[in-house]
């Protein structure tokens, strides 16, 4: 077998964020509320995570010590239908028990940084389930005969050996063979592209204009488009390029939204989803702080993304969006202003501007494990909430022997407690290792300037009647 670079300590839990947005004026009162309070979503599959149903067993070597843990097949089920695969990609992190997880770009997980993660990417393209002749996966590797459950085990153990760096061996000699021979032979892929996102996730305008454009990226041959029922009463409408009304699209297609002029100040959404196959390779995550997976499989299943807009008749009109940015090591901000007045606010002690017509990302720095909770405000009611875990690396080395049970999904990642459900709910890693997160709240209150000059401008008019 190939030697691997062992893991460090085990990473302990983090510290209270102390940043965040604050106010850089006196905000004007509150014009109409939002018309609704939708955050952007990065798109794709959201699924709750079933346990782990085909495996076999492995043995980590770590520390001079042996830990023994399942390794294999997990299933999700998707939101609106469907079944995924996965693979675990953070041998030391515990499942939780019906965690929440959502399709994520690499950048946004712990393959943000791997150089192998296009090897993962080969291994399940080459291996179990996706070739599900085990006579001839056996044959290619030169293993000796493989079960559903062994050939699970060794590729699991391949994978691991990639994303954790991890020093693991299958216990079943054909599943090891086939470890060594998926690590030998894997090769460099690119990153496969999204089930469906919509760029940009926010847009903002002047009421009597299209905003947009939102354009589809999607490997589904089409996608349903559905506003918010709250905008029919307003009048607003999706419509396409030529102003057409839009109730599906293609990839590549470009949406926007009609505001009416006149119409109140305010804000809406829309909802784009698809049934399609999940790209193989992409990877789940969970804000329980559940193991982070790689997709080996999946269904037709429902994928579905949001995009919101906001509108006024003048000052500055904010669009908002959020992501996660493993590289920064923090939450990516970025605020656009398509109204006629400059958006300023305040991070880390630095006052931002965004003129008329510009945009800037600006980055929450979040410690790993970190839960934050963080909600912006801006003039005519516009509020945005965005919460999570920022989960961007690998657990380094386990703690204690792993449970044979999954620990309980909560939203602060508690690692307290266990619940039943056999060894076909196994996990990877040692519950009592799971950082203990606690949720955050960071109020990131935003003001236009132009606000702070029309309060300004009234009371020097007051002072001179």
């Amino acid at each position: 077998m190939i030697s691997v670079r062992r893991r460090g300590s085990a990473r302990l839990a983090a510290a209270v964020l102390a940043s965040g947005l604050v106010a850089a004026g006196v905000m004007a009162a509150a014009g109409p509320a939002a018309a609704d309070d939708a955050v952007p979503s990065s798109g794709g599959a959201t699924a709750t995570l079933d346990g782990l149903k085909i495996f076999d067993q492995a043995v980590i070597n770590h520390d001079g010590g042996k830990q023994k843990v399942g390794a294999g097949l997990f299933e999700m089920t998707v939101d609106g239908g469907g079944t995924l695969q996965t693979y675990c990609i953070d041998i030391h992190n515990p499942t939780q028990s019906k965690a929440q997880y959502q399709e994520k770009p690499w950048s946004a997980t712990s393959l943000h940084n791997n150089a192998d993660a296009g090897k993962i990417r080969w291994i399940l393209q080459n291996s179990y389930p996706q070739v599900n002749d085990l006579s001839k996966l056996a044959a290619a590797a030169d293993s000796g005969t493989l079960t559903e459950k062994t050939a699970a085990a060794g590729t699991q153990v391949a994978i691991w050996r990639f994303s954790d760096q991890a020093e693991v061996e299958a216990v079943d000699p054909a599943a090891e063979k086939l470890a060594d021979y998926l690590q030998k032979s894997a090769q460099d892929l690119e990153e496969p592209k999204a089930s469906l996102t919509l760029d940009p996730p926010a847009v903002s305008g002047k009421a009597g204009d299209r905003l947009g454009p939102i354009t589809v990226h999607t490997d589904a041959a089409s996608v349903t488009v559905s506003p918010d029922p709250a905008s029919e009463a307003t009048g607003v409408k999706v419509v396409d390029k030529a102003g057409k009304v839009v109730t599906s699209v293609a990839n590549g297609g470009q949406l926007f939204f009609d505001v009416p002029t006149g119409t109140p100040d305010g804000s809406t959404s829309l909802t784009a989803q698809a049934t399609t196959t999940v790209p193989v390779g992409r990877a789940f995550a969970s804000d329980t702080k559940s193991q982070t997976q790689i997709l080996a499989g999946s269904s037709e299943s429902t994928v579905s993304a949001t995009a919101t807009a906001n509108w006024a008749k003048k000052g500055p009109i904010p669009a908002l969006s959020a992501e996660k940015n493993c590289a920064k090591g923090g939450v990516d901000v970025t605020a656009s202003n398509q109204g006629d007045e400059p958006f300023t606010f305040e991070l880390d002690g630095i006052k931002h501007t965004i003129e008329a017509g510009k945009s800037e990302t600006v980055t929450v720095p979040v410690k790993e494990d970190q839960a934050y909770d963080f909600t912006i405000t801006g003039p005519n009611g516009f509020e945005k909430n965005f919460s999570g875990v920022l989960d961007c690396k690998t657990a380094e080395t386990p703690g204690d022997q792993p449970s044979s049970e999954p620990t309980p999904a909560t939203a602060g990642g508690s690692s307290e407690g266990s619940t039943g459900g056999g060894d076909d709910l196994a996990e990877t890693g040692s519950s009592s290792a799971t950082p203990v997160i606690a949720g955050i709240a960071i109020a990131l209150l935003v003001a236009g300037g132009g606000t702070v000059f029309f309060l300004r401008k009234r009371k020097s008019t007051a002072a001179g009647e």
